[in-house]
């Protein structure tokens, strides 16, 4: 009767509940103890690469990723230690690859993450050049282009840091624009999903080292 529910009706909408559910997980995974910032948390444990010589910088720490589940930028933290001391040295280049194969050391780790065919410095993951200051690079990143939520998530690929820098595809070369003749991979990780602590750990020290080094500036001009 007209009073009745057709079943096939009831069907498809449990069918649409059921998929939009799925897909919602798919592209906003959230972990447990993260639902009440709405943000999703990653962490990369950089290693140096076995194939590389005894004598070169044996880098190590983490790069951390944060960004809102809905559709917010993504930033970064890098909080990495092992350059050489001295300040007068050229900037390394950072990358994300498309692999999270370390069975070669940073080797296997594939190019530059590029899912959309576009030239480099282009790529989601092309994060420029970082200066080391005491053996270190402390900085923090917002307004990334990459995602860890959705079909072209980075989650499960790798970060890789280069021996020399990055010429963003200035280079006059086909290596330049697929990886800006950034040279040697020196370290690398997987990025895998985290909670928010190691953030909410390394987020001061960056932030608070920028202002200091701003405040220094100003004092100078």
């Amino acid at each position: 009767t007209a009073d009745e529910t057709d079943p096939s009706q009831e069907l498809l909408h449990d069918i649409q509940t059921k998929v939009n559910d799925l897909w919602k997980n798919l592209l906003y995974p959230v972990l447990p103890g993260n639902e009440t910032d709405g943000l999703i948390y990653a962490t990369c444990e950089m290693k140096p690469s076995s194939k590389i010589d005894a004598e070169k910088p044996q880098v190590t720490g983490q790069v951390l990723f944060r960004q809102h589940y809905s559709h917010g930028r993504l930033e970064a933290i890098f909080h990495l230690d092992g350059f050489p001391l001295g300040n007068n040295q050229s900037g390394r280049a950072i990358h994300i690859h498309e692999l999270g194969d370390l069975s070669n050391g940073c080797d296997s780790t594939g190019g530059h993450y590029n899912p959309f065919g576009v030239n480099h410095p282009r790529h989601p993951g092309d994060f420029g050049n970082f200066l080391p200051r005491e053996g270190k690079i402390r900085r923090y990143k917002p307004n990334l282009f990459a995602t860890v939520s959705g079909p072209y998530s980075i989650v499960g690929r790798s970060v890789v840091i280069h021996e020399q820098e990055d010429d963003m595809g200035k280079g006059n070369n086909k290596a330049s624009l697929e990886n800006g003749n950034a040279g040697k991979r020196l370290a690398c990780c997987v990025i895998g999903m985290c909670n928010r602590n190691l953030w909410e750990e390394k987020l001061p020290e960056v932030t608070d080292k920028k202002k200091g080094l701003n405040k220094r500036s100003q004092n100078r001009a």
